[in-house]
C-alpha cells in the first residue's frame, strides 16, 4: 500500500485534477472536432457535460477507495472517514462544475443542451 496523503492534500488534489480533466477534455476533443470540421465550441460544451462524472472518478482515485472508506467507516464506527470521502467527492465535484462553467463561458454558451 502507498504513502497515505493528508486529508487536505487529497481534498485539493481532487479538485483540480477534476477540473484538469474536464479543461483538457474540452479542449483536446474540441481541437479534434476542428480538424474534422465539427462546430468546436458546441463539442466542447457537449463533451463539458458528458465528462463530469469521469472527471469524479479520475479526481477520487476510481471507485474502490472510497467505496473502502465508507466500508471502514459503517464497519468499524468510524464516522471520520465517511465524513472525509464526501468531502473529497463534494471537493471533486465542485472542480467538475467549475470546469464545466469555464467551458461554457468560453463559448458564450447557457449549459442546457
Amino acid at each position: 500500500m502507498g504513502v497515505r496523503e493528508g486529508f487536505y492534500v487529497l481534498f485539493f488534489n481532487s479538485y483540480f485534477i477534476a477540473l484538469g480533466v474536464i479543461l483538457g477534455g474540452c479542449i483536446v476533443g474540441g481541437l479534434g472536432a476542428f480538424f474534422i470540421g465539427n462546430p468546436p465550441l458546441l463539442t466542447m460544451v457537449r463533451l463539458a457535460s458528458n465528462l463530469k462524472i469521469w472527471a469524479i472518478v479520475a479526481a477520487i482515485g476510481g471507485s474502490f477507495e472510497a467505496f473502502y472508506s465508507f466500508e471502514k467507516g459503517i464497519f468499524d464506527a468510524n464516522t471520520r472517514d465517511i465524513i472525509k470521502q464526501l468531502f473529497i467527492i463534494c471537493s471533486a465535484t465542485g472542480g467538475a462544475q467549475t470546469g464545466s462553467l469555464i467551458i461554457s463561458w468560453l463559448a458564450q454558451e447557457d449549459g442546457n443542451l
